[in-house]
């Protein structure tokens, strides 16, 4: 079978409908391939059964960002440049943990936007990938690659979940 790159769009009205499209295309093993909504729809998600690993990735970069501030507060405190001021113990573990709290933040922060940013392929001046401008204001889209589903029973199953629109671009 040829690839011809076109997908299938089924433009909704509300949630609802949404929702209920969703599980009856579910229902007759027709899984999207993506799923447009002007704001976050978490039931749609869960009925898909995709989960996001980002907060694991968080959690392991302050983690590991943490033991890495540990270890450099550590070092220059106490190995590298040692000073002994006001009878303070060279190793004033207490005075770490501001900073260590605020270097921690930062960086999951930074590195979670960079991991966001690269499993989305989002980089500066990127031309957006708009399907629908619909989407960005009151619609909801479900889109199908065409090569992967029955047409005919696509088509069926959107217009009995009354979509107001099928597209094929």
């Amino acid at each position: 079978m040829k690839k011809t790159n076109k997908s299938l769009i089924g433009v909704f009205n509300s949630e609802d409908s949404l929702m209920d499209a969703l599980c009856k295309l579910l229902a007759e093993k027709l899984e999207p391939e993506e799923i447009y909504t002007p704001y976050p729809v978490h039931e749609a998600l869960r009925a898909l059964k995709r989960r996001s690993r980002i907060s694991w990735g968080a959690w392991f970069y302050g983690f590991f960002g943490g033991i890495a501030v540990l270890a450099f507060l550590y070092y220059t405190a106490v190995i590298d440049w040692p000073l002994n001021y006001g009878g303070k113990p060279f190793n004033a573990f207490p005075s770490f943990i501001t900073i260590t709290l605020v270097l921690i933040i930062l960086i999951v922060t930074v590195f979670t936007l960079l991991t966001f940013s690269v499993r989305a392929k989002i980089y500066p001046f990127k031309k957006a990938e708009v399907i629908d401008d619909r989407v960005t204001d009151d619609k909801f889209i479900i889109v199908f690659d065409a090569d992967k589903v029955d047409k005919e029973l696509l088509y069926a199953v959107l217009k009995e979940a009354e979509a107001e629109e099928i597209i094929e671009k």
